[in-house]
């Protein structure tokens, strides 16, 4: 699946999610699928949990992320525990 097809998947609107992006046709937002993956949620946990997404869905979440960090760098401070 090529890069513009992953991106396909992928919905902003300002009427869904306050503007998120979200998987197309959901109110799943990107952010979501990233924070589960990065928590070490099994790719398979999420998809059961949310029977409407797909793989490819997962892929184009990550292919976002990618995307989105070429463009932006964030500062990240240390935590203090």
């Amino acid at each position: 699946m090529s890069r513009e097809e992953l991106f396909a998947r992928i919905s902003v609107d300002p009427n869904v999610c306050f503007g998120r992006p979200c998987i197309r046709g959901t109110r799943i937002w990107v952010s979501l699928i990233l924070e589960n993956l990065a928590d070490g949620v099994p790719e398979t946990d999420l998809l059961n949990a949310y029977p409407q997404l797909k793989p490819q869905d997962i892929r184009a979440a990550l292919a976002y992320a990618a995307e989105a960090t070429r463009e932006r760098v964030m500062s990240l401070e240390p935590v203090m525990e």
